[in-house]
């Protein structure tokens, strides 16, 4: 880095006190994003939302709703009914995040291929095998 860059080298190092990525390392994380996807159409319920997201443990689903709602992008609202039904909604800020992160899915699906290309080639070219991460 050349020395006019001082500034900007400072800022990386000082960015974990930035509130911006406090808030970015929890609304980032994968399994965050694909929860406010899923609910982006309504209240929906726990189950529906682990058979929607692929992969997540009931812990981390547990875990990830419950920091949402902490963070003020999601309701919980337990009805009285036997059983208990419990359903999650998006706030007015989480909608505001998934129209953001409509923008960023769509272009993932614009550049899916042209990365995958520049992954392979890449590992080609620094000799890496297909299950290097």
């Amino acid at each position: 880095m050349s020395q006019g860059n001082t500034r900007v080298t400072a800022q990386v190092v000082h960015a974990q006190a930035c509130p911006v990525r406090e808030v970015l390392d929890r609304v980032a994380g994968k399994w965050s994003v694909l929860i406010i996807v899923a609910a982006a159409h309504g209240p929906i319920r726990f189950t529906e939302l682990e058979r929607s997201i692929e992969g997540i443990s009931r812990r981390m689903l547990t875990l990830t709703l419950r920091n949402l709602e902490r963070d003020g992008l999601l309701t919980r609202t337990v009805h009285a009914t036997v059983p208990p039904k419990v359903e999650y909604e998006l706030t007015p800020v989480a909608r505001e995040l998934h129209a953001s992160l409509l923008g960023l899915t769509d272009w993932a699906e614009r550049h899916r291929v042209t990365i995958a290309e520049s992954r392979a080639a890449y590992d080609v070219a620094h000799g890496r095998g297909l299950d290097a991460g």
